[in-house]
């Protein structure tokens, strides 16, 4: 084959493994801004609807692993296409839902079933389909195009919604899928590794573990973290949600234990968890929490400043958000093109940076007066820390093992991002509603027209969290419930101003998350993957010309 038609080919391949990242980060950002619609449609309430994303994470943090075990032992490729038709039969049973039921069979269980399979596998299939020196690039592509996804999915939500259903959604990614399984013919396979058994044991303790841990954190803005919201659920008198996490560690380090016991009796474990001694790839794998955790709840709290706060469309908003996605893919793209041979450990820094500024720059000037146009130069700022990330840490982790334990990193490296998503969504949400609270509470019991009988009643009743509202929902419940002008008009101020604390409070601890991160990219290396085996083989070279002229 010419060079030109193997460029075309690794070309048609990562199109094809892109566009399943893209397709499998799309659910978990696409129906944000049409959660009434849906709940309307199929009959049940927005919690209801929230429920589905929320079990659509969960089911894919808990079989990630188990996942990627899977795909070792049938193959990558063939585990990759399984996947597609589990998850476009997902797709499909969710476009036709009629009830509540049914969306979640198709939503959260068989797409999360099948993003559990091939996730994972594109990972393997990056590394069997590309030559080490075009990994950076290629890896930053993929995860590129699962980034764009999250910021270009309200739009699609949006148009979608607005003009035609949310079905069609759903409809379009059978379509996709479709496309991919066409296309998938032409991937090269990454070798099926000999296994005698699948740990069974193993696949349920870490499902579990994690299955329960992330559970927990997801429910954390209902229940609260550690002691129980006033009328939430209570174990022996803490909240649900730190139990939960206890416990899911304490199942994860029964898993630990448990594969360790397997390792040292010759079998072969889930997981080597050996692999975490290499600081380069639990580098890598930290650093994607860090990335997910920080971008998950950028997601979370801009969209709904933007819907929200300032009352902007389902369509305004995904159009509001387009700047990240821009830079993003600039970064991720653009980095591995022009400098390829630049420090992976220097351009996640800067990333991290990158990121921090943008948050600071848009806590610092949120306030009443502000607009739709205050969030463009932190989302560019945003997006090009996270394209940046994106650009070098999948090489990072696959090129840290060797080439026969690199299908394992798939499961390991989506466990990271999915837990880092789970916990930047629960941490934004919990922070952004406890600020919101105190804020709204303390400012109507200071505000001179709202009667102290009526400040006293909120305290009471709305102790346990305030729902992040439009201005326009409360005027209606406010007018409802009968209170006078003085009064609607005082509790609209006051909800207007916590509604600001709150997202900054959040922004505030996205912005200090980022920052953390700077003391972990020392575990990031100097030199990219590709430069240490071009300087290798060049070395060697060099060493064989010289014995050559010896001889």
């Amino acid at each position: 084959m010419t060079d030109v038609g193997r460029t075309q080919k690794t070309g048609l391949v990562l199109l094809t493994l892109a566009s399943g990242q893209f397709l499998m980060t799309l659910d978990s950002s696409v129906m944000n801004v049409s959660i009434a619609p849906v709940a309307k449609d199929v009959g049940t309430t927005v919690t209801g609807i929230q429920t589905a994303i929320t079990l659509y994470t969960l089911v894919m943090a808990m079989l990630m692993i188990p996942g990627s075990k899977v795909g070792a032992l049938i193959g990558r490729k063939r585990a990759f296409s399984i996947g597609c038709v589990i998850y476009g039969a997902g797709s499909l049973t969710t476009a036709v839902a009629p009830n509540l039921t049914i969306l979640i069979i198709g939503w959260s269980v068989l797409e999360g079933i099948g993003a559990a399979l091939i996730l994972p596998a594109i990972v393997a299939l990056v590394a069997g389909n590309v030559p080490p020196e075009g990994r950076p690039r290629a890896y930053g592509l993929v995860m590129a195009a699962g980034a764009i996804a999250v910021a270009v999915g309200p739009l699609i939500g949006g148009i979608a919604t607005t003009y035609f259903s949310w079905r069609w959604v759903f409809v379009g990614e059978v379509l996709i899928v479709v496309a991919i399984l066409v296309l998938a013919r032409r991937i090269q396979d990454a070798p099926v590794e000999k296994r005698t058994h699948f740990d069974l044991v193993g696949a349920a303790l870490s499902a579990t573990g994690l299955g329960l841990a992330v559970f927990g954190v997801l429910r954390s803005s209902l229940w609260g973290w550690v002691l129980p919201k006033p009328g939430g659920p209570a174990i022996l008198g803490l909240s649900p949600t730190i139990e939960l996490i206890f416990l899911g560690l304490f199942v994860l380090w029964l898993f630990g234990t448990w594969e360790h016991r397997v390792e040292a009796r010759g079998d072969e474990p889930l997981a080597r968890l050996s692999m975490f001694e290499n600081r380069q790839f639990s580098g890598g794998l930290v650093m994607f929490f860090f990335q997910f955790l920080v971008q998950a709840g950028l997601f979370f709290t801009i969209p709904l400043y933007l819907s929200v706060a300032l009352g902007l469309s389902a369509i305004d908003t995904g159009i509001k958000i387009m700047p990240l996605s821009i830079t993003l893919l600039i970064a991720a793209a653009g980095i591995p093109r022009f400098l390829p041979d630049i420090s992976p450990r220097l351009v996640v820094r800067a990333g991290l940076l990158a990121m921090f500024a943008g948050i600071v720059s848009l806590f610092m000037n949120i306030d009443v007066n502000a607009g739709a146009e205050i969030v463009t130069v932190p989302l560019l700022l945003a997006g090009l820390g996270m394209g940046a990330l994106a650009s070098q840490l999948g090489s990072v982790t696959v090129s840290a093992v060797p080439d026969d334990q690199s299908p394992a990193v798939g499961g390991l490296q989506n466990t990271a991002t999915n837990l880092g998503a789970s916990i930047g969504t629960a941490l934004a949400g919990s922070l952004l509603i406890a600020a919101l609270t105190a804020s709204f509470l303390h400012g109507i019991e200071q505000n001179a027209a709202v009667p102290p009988q009526v400040a006293a009643q909120a305290n009471v009743e709305l102790g346990g969290g305030i729902p992040f509202i439009s201005d326009a929902d409360l005027e209606a419940a406010l007018t409802q419930a009968g209170a006078s002008t003085d009064v609607t008009q005082a509790v609209l101020d006051e909800n207007e101003q916590a509604r600001l604390d709150g997202l900054r409070t959040a922004l505030a601890a996205l912005a200090l998350i980022a920052l953390i991160g700077l003391f972990f990219s020392n575990r990031i290396p100097k030199e990219q993957p590709g430069s240490i085996a071009r300087g290798r083989a060049e070395r060697s070279a060099v060493a064989h010309e010289r014995l050559d002229q010896r001889r």
